[in-house]
Formats: C-alpha cells, sequence, structure tokens
C-alpha cells in the first residue's frame, strides 16, 4: 500500500461494513466512514479505528441522494489522499410483497442497493490510479426465490451483473469484484431458534465469521489478478 492511501466505505457504522473498514485500518488504509442514520454506531466504529493508530473521518450521506453522494466526494477531495479502495457495503433489506410493495419502497432499495454502487463506482473510478480496488457487498442468496424481500433480491442480483460490468469498463487501473456473504449475523427479527435451524442446513453446519469475511476482503485486497468475479463466503448455502 502506498503512503497516504485512502478508502472509502459504505455503510461502515456496523455490521459487515465496520468490519471491512477495520480490516483495511488494519492495513493501514486512512479510512472515510460512511454512514447514514447510524451515528453512534459510526463513532464507536471511529474509535476502534484510531486506536489502531490510524485516521478516521465519519461522513454522514442519504446515498439514494445523488447530491449528497456528489458531496461525499467533494468532501473526499479536501483529505488530499489517493482513493485506492471503494467497498459498496450500505444496503437495505425489508420485508415486501412483490404484489402489494409500493413503488416508493421499491425504489428506496433500488437507489441504495443498486443505484449508489454505481454512481459511487463513477465518482471512484475519476479519481483512482492504477492497483485501486473495488468491491461490492451482494447476497449468496440472489440464486434463491427469497418472496418476502423481492426488491433486495433483485438489486443484489443486479450488482452481480453490475460487478462484472465495472470490471470490464474500469481495467485495467481499477479491479472490480464482489463478496457474497451467507448466513453471517442474524437480523434484529429473527429468533435465535430460527437462526440455528438456518444455520443447521447449511453444508458446513456453522455461519460465516467476521474473521472468515475479512480474511476473503484481505485476499481480494492483496491478489493483483483477479477481477469481475463473486466470491460465495456461505458455508455452502448457495449449493442447498
Amino acid at each position: 500500500m502506498e503512503e497516504g492511501s485512502l478508502a472509502l466505505v459504505t455503510g461502515a457504522a456496523h455490521r459487515l461494513g465496520r468490519i471491512f473498514a477495520i480490516t483495511l485500518a488494519q492495513h493501514g488504509y486512512t479510512i472515510l466512514l460512511h454512514y447514514h442514520h447510524s451515528a453512534e454506531a459510526a463513532a464507536s466504529t471511529a474509535d476502534e479505528i484510531r486506536a489502531l493508530g490510524v485516521q478516521v473521518f465519519p461522513v454522514e450521506a442519504d446515498l439514494t441522494d445523488a447530491t449528497q453522494i456528489q458531496e461525499l466526494f467533494s468532501k473526499l477531495d479536501t483529505l488530499n489522499l489517493s482513493l485506492k479502495v471503494l467497498i459498496n457495503s450500505a444496503a437495505r433489506m425489508k420485508h415486501a410483497d412483490l404484489r402489494i410493495v409500493s413503488a416508493d419502497d421499491w425504489d428506496a432499495t433500488l437507489n441504495l442497493n443498486l443505484r449508489a454502487p454505481f454512481l459511487l463506482a463513477q465518482r471512484a473510478a475519476e479519481r483512482m490510479q492504477e492497483g485501486s480496488l473495488i468491491v461490492n457487498v451482494t447476497d449468496a442468496g440472489i440464486g434463491k426465490t427469497w418472496s418476502g424481500f423481492p426488491d433486495y433480491l433483485v438489486s443484489k442480483s443486479g450488482l452481480e451483473t453490475l460487478t462484472r460490468l465495472q470490471a470490464k469498463t474500469y481495467a485495467p487501473n481499477i479491479r472490480v469484484n464482489a463478496i457474497a456473504p451467507g448466513l453471517t449475523l442474524p437480523s434484529s427479527d429473527i429468533s435465535v431458534e430460527d437462526w440455528e435451524k438456518l444455520v443447521s442446513r447449511l453444508p458446513l453446519k456453522h455461519p460465516t465469521s467476521m474473521d472468515e469475511l475479512s480474511s476473503t476482503f484481505e485476499f481480494l485486497l492483496t491478489n493483483q489478478s483477479i477481477t469481475g468475479q463473486t466470491i460465495y463466503v456461505d458455508g455452502g448455502y448457495s449449493l442447498t
């Protein structure tokens, strides 16, 4: 890594985005830590990163608003650092019924999960030099038919296709890959019993740990020959 390298991680306040931000900090990257509603969690994550002796700059933005994305990059430019990594981790996943989901809810999900990574990559590519990396966070469930999450499923399926398009478009200076986690962190609306049932159906019989996601990302960070790929880190969920 070059001295003065910057990484932008969206949705970095908690869950998967937090893990990717901390992993990058452990590799010496200055972190532009994006969050939207989770100001308290963002402050906590920023403290963890500072404890590693790394600079971190929390920045709030609604990524469904193209103007705020542009403002985010305007703030990035004031840091006078070289943008080397973009992690598109921010996402929305809510129960919905395809028969009655509103256009507003559909658009809110697609705008955050698919349009935002498209716009963020455009702006990032304008600033990135040779050897840079973009990682999109998709989902190991995109090959399933989750009727309870239609907008989410469509958005993440589209993001996997977008990953391949971006990889071809932004080569050779920028590599673009995706990580597709499986059962990693239970959502707040699932019981312990239901979570354990889901895990028991996995071929490997255990959820994906944060360390396993971190090591997968480190592999993409350091291997300069991989682009346009989606790596499933799912305990075999995609096989079921």
